[in-house]
């Protein structure tokens, strides 16, 4: 398939370019397709579904980190020691105090 895209007119370009995007579209859909259909034919013949073998494990969630220090004007403002350093804690480091003196 020899095209003088030379020969084609700004339109007729952009309309080849249409469907050449749509023709790869096409493709990886059918491909995908062929890909899923193979494996869950090998999935079967092994005793399984293809989605139980696919299947993620789950993801422990994270717990929120205990706080170790708390803000002595109002304790109700605590903080972990993780992440950036809330103001009132830059506040207290810049008034002399340690981060022992914020220790819960």
């Amino acid at each position: 398939m020899n095209i003088d895209l030379n020969k084609l007119s700004l339109k007729d370009l952009r309309a080849l370019k249409a469907r050449v995007e749509k023709a790869i579209a096409d493709f990886e859909i059918r491909a995908k397709k062929e890909a899923r259909e193979k494996l869950e034919t090998q999935a079967r013949a092994l005793g399984f579904s293809l989605s139980e073998l696919v299947e993620l494990p789950k993801r422990k969630s994270a717990r929120p980190a205990a706080p170790k220090y708390a803000n002595p004007d109002d304790p109700s403002q605590t903080w972990s020691g993780r992440g950036r350093r809330p103001r009132w804690v830059e506040a207290a480091l810049k008034s002399g105090k340690s981060l022992d003196d914020l220790a819960i």
